[in-house]
């Protein structure tokens, strides 16, 4: 079991940028695969990134370059550095860890980027 919290999320311009943090309540070390998610109003939810215990990410193609992924196993905590957010960016971002089959899913934290 481990609980997921996101935190970081805020308004903030085009061209601006947003640092998301995603603190487990245990160590991470061992969980396989983490990632971020959103969901824009009236949207299905939908991949942003991935990243493995190995340090391997994976990124959709509408934040390929724009945005990074990164966890700290040591303070049990998982990033998402967004720049250059867009409009189009504006979604509920939640947190995911896959542990041995199982999802685990934070509470979300909103992201609005103004135009």
């Amino acid at each position: 079991q481990v609980q997921l919290v996101e935190s970081g999320g805020g308004l903030v311009q085009a061209g601006g940028s947003l640092r998301l943090s995603c603190t487990a309540s245990r160590n991470i070390f061992s969980i396989n695969s983490m990632g971020w998610y959103r969901q824009a109003p009236g949207k299905q939810r939908e991949l942003v990134a991935t990243i493995t215990r190995g340090g391997s990410t994976m990124y959709a193609d509408s934040v390929k370059g724009r945005f990074t992924i990164s966890r700290d196993n040591a303070k049990n905590t998982m990033y998402l550095q967004m720049n250059s957010l867009k409009p189009e960016d504006t979604a509920v971002y939640y947190c995911n860890a896959n542990s041995i089959g199982l999802n685990y899913w934070g509470q979300g934290t909103q992201v609005t980027v103004s135009s």
